[in-house]
C-alpha cells in the first residue's frame, strides 16, 4: 500500500497515459466543496517540483468559487461593477476598446487564476508588434509604447481588484517589463503666434473671452467649459475649478469631476483677466460663465470650442495645433516668464511637480539663451550682460573666448575651490559628490548625487551645482518680486489659498 501524503501536501498520481497528475486545494465553494489546481508533469520529480511551487504561491490564498471564470468573464464584471462607478465616461470608453481589441483576443479565454506573468509579457510583446487592428501606413501593426504602456495600466489596475476579491492568488501584472513613458516635444504657439491669435479672438464677440481666459489659466477644456460664475470671486481674483464637461458616445452633456483630485483647485487670475470676466458678468443671462450661444441654459459643447479654435488658426495663418496646445502654450510661457515649477503644477492640477516637468517643460531658445547666460555669469565668472537675448546676436569681437559649460572643470587638488562641491569615494565602485550652498531663507540646504567613477560623478555634480545656483537665483528674484498688471505670458500667477 502507497504511503499517504500529509495533508495539505496535494495529491500526486500516475495517469494510463504515462504523465504525472497532482492536485492541491486553492479555495472553495459557497457550499463548502474543495476548488482544486491540477498540475501535469512527464515525471514525478517535475510533477513535485511544480506542485512546491504552487503550494508556495497559493500559501495563506484562500480563492473564491470566481477564480473559475475566463479573464474575459473578469474583466466585464470588473468593467460593470467597478469601471462604471470609478472611471470618467471618456477613460471608460477607452477600457471598454482596450478589452475588446487587445486583452480578449489573446488572453479571454484563459481561467482568470490561471493567468501567469509570463503570459502577460508574451500579450504586451505580441501587442507591440502587431497590436493595431487598422494596419497604419507608417507604423503597420505595431502599437505605440504608450499605448501599450495605458493597456498595462489598465490590465493592472483590474487585475488588483481580482487579487483583492480573491479570485486570483497573485496580480500577474506585478513585475512584469512594460515600456518606458515617452513625451512628445509639445506643439506650442510662440509669443509672436499667440498675439496674433489673440488679435483675431478679439474681432469674435462670442469666443474672444473664452480663448483668452484659456490662455491665462492653461485650464484643460472640460474645465474652462465646466466653469459656473459662482466659482468666480472678482474680489479675490480667483477662480475655483470644481468640475469638467464630457461628451459620452450618446451626445448628452455630462458634467463630472475633475480628472484628478488634484484638479479640485483655486487659481489666481492676472487682474486683465479678472477685469474680462467681471465685465463679462455685468451682461451674463446664464450660470455657466461660458454658455452655449443658442442655448444659455446649457454650458458650451468642448466641440464647439475645438472647431472654433481650428477655423480661427485656419484664418490667421498660424499652424494647425490641437486644443491641448493651448494649455501647453500657457504653460511653457509661464516658465519662460519665470513661474516656479511648483505653482505652474498647481494651476495646471498636475499630482506632482515631476508630471509638470515631464509633460509641460519645454526649453525654448530664449530659455536656453538665458540658462547659457546664468552658467557664463554663476560658474564660469564671466562679466555679466546687460541682456541675455544678446547672445543670440552677432557681437564684436572678443579678445577671449568666454568659458562655456564645457569648460567647468572642478579643481581636483588637495582643496576643491569654493562652489564646486565636494566628491567623497564611498567604495570602490560608488562616488558620491556634494553641494551645500546657502539658500535665501539662510540656511544651507544640501543635495548629493551617485556615480560609480568619480569622473562620472563630477558631471553629475557640475549637472547639479547648474541647476542648484539657477534654483537659488529664481528664489531669490521671487523673494524681491513685485507683481503688477504685464502681458498675460509674463504674469507670474501665485496660486490662492484653498478654501
Amino acid at each position: 500500500m502507497a504511503k499517504r501524503r500529509p495533508s495539505g501536501d496535494g495529491m500526486v498520481r500516475k495517469r494510463e497515459d504515462g504523465r504525472w497528475e497532482g492536485r492541491i486545494v486553492v479555495g472553495h465553494k459557497q457550499n463548502g466543496e474543495p476548488i482544486f489546481r491540477y498540475v501535469l508533469a512527464k515525471t514525478q520529480k517535475e510533477l513535485l517540483d511544480k506542485l512546491h511551487r504552487d503550494l508556495e504561491a497559493f500559501q495563506d490564498v484562500e480563492l473564491t468559487e470566481d477564480s473559475r471564470m475566463t479573464l474575459g468573464e473578469w474583466l466585464d464584471r470588473w468593467m460593470e461593477d467597478y469601471g462604471v462607478a470609478t472611471l470618467r465616461p471618456n477613460t471608460l470608453r477607452s477600457y471598454e476598446q482596450f478589452i475588446r481589441c487587445y486583452i480578449k483576443p489573446y488572453l479571454g479565454d484563459k481561467i482568470v487564476s490561471r493567468v501567469t506573468r509570463m503570459d502577460i509579457q508574451k500579450l504586451y510583446r505580441k501587442l507591440k508588434h502587431e497590436g493595431r487592428v487598422r494596419e497604419h501606413p507608417e507604423h503597420g501593426h505595431e502599437l505605440s509604447d504608450t499605448m501599450v504602456l495605458r493597456i498595462h495600466a489598465m490590465l493592472h489596475r483590474c487585475l488588483k481588484d481580482a487579487e483583492a476579491a480573491h479570485v486570483i492568488a497573485r496580480n500577474p501584472t506585478d513585475g512584469a517589463v512594460v515600456p518606458k513613458a515617452s513625451y512628445k516635444p509639445k506643439q506650442i504657439l510662440t509669443k509672436e503666434q499667440m498675439e496674433t491669435f489673440l488679435a483675431a479672438v478679439e474681432r469674435n464677440e462670442i469666443w474672444r473671452d473664452f480663448f483668452y481666459t484659456e490662455l491665462t489659466t492653461g485650464l484643460r477644456r472640460g474645465e474652462i467649459c465646466g466653469l459656473m460664475w459662482q466659482d468666480f470671486d472678482e474680489k479675490a481674483g480667483t477662480l475655483k475649478v470644481l468640475r469638467s464637461v464630457n461628451v459620452p458616445k450618446a451626445g448628452e452633456l455630462e458634467i463630472g469631476e475633475t480628472k484628478t483630485s488634484q484638479g479640485r483647485r483655486t487659481i489666481r487670475l492676472p487682474p486683465s483677466t479678472v477685469q474680462r470676466l467681471r465685465e463679462r458678468k455685468q451682461h451674463a443671462v446664464s450660470q455657466w460663465i461660458f454658455p452655449e450661444p443658442l442655448a444659455p441654459e446649457k454650458t458650451v459643447r468642448p466641440s464647439a470650442a475645438y472647431y472654433w479654435m481650428k477655423r480661427i488658426l485656419k484664418e490667421t495663418g498660424l499652424p494647425e495645433t490641437g486644443f491641448h496646445d493651448l494649455r501647453h502654450t500657457f504653460a511653457t510661457l509661464s516658465l519662460e516668464s519665470g513661474m516656479d515649477v511648483k505653482t505652474l503644477s498647481a494651476m495646471l492640477g498636475h499630482v506632482s511637480a515631476a508630471t509638470t516637468l515631464d509633460i509641460y517643460t519645454h526649453i525654448t531658445d530664449d530659455m536656453r539663451l538665458t540658462a547659457a547666460a546664468n552658467i557664463d555669469r554663476g560658474i564660469g565668472k564671466a562679466a555679466p550682460q546687460e541682456d541675455a537675448s544678446e547672445l543670440g546676436q552677432e557681437t564684436a569681437p572678443a579678445t577671449a573666448e568666454k568659458p562655456r559649460i564645457t569648460d567647468f572643470k572642478p579643481y581636483m587638488g588637495r582643496k576643491r575651490r569654493h562652489g564646486t562641491g565636494c566628491v567623497t569615494e564611498i567604495n570602490d565602485h560608488l562616488f558620491e559628490g556634494r553641494y551645500s550652498p546657502k539658500w535665501p531663507d539662510g540656511k544651507k540646504h544640501a543635495r548629493n548625487v551617485y556615480a560609480h567613477t568619480r569622473e562620472e560623478c563630477e558631471e553629475k555634480l557640475k549637472v547639479l551645482i547648474v541647476e542648484m545656483k539657477a534654483e537659488i537665483a529664481e528664489a531669490q528674484r521671487l523673494k524681491k518680486l513685485e507683481i503688477g498688471p504685464v502681458k498675460i505670458y509674463a504674469q507670474n500667477c501665485l496660486q490662492a489659498p484653498a478654501e
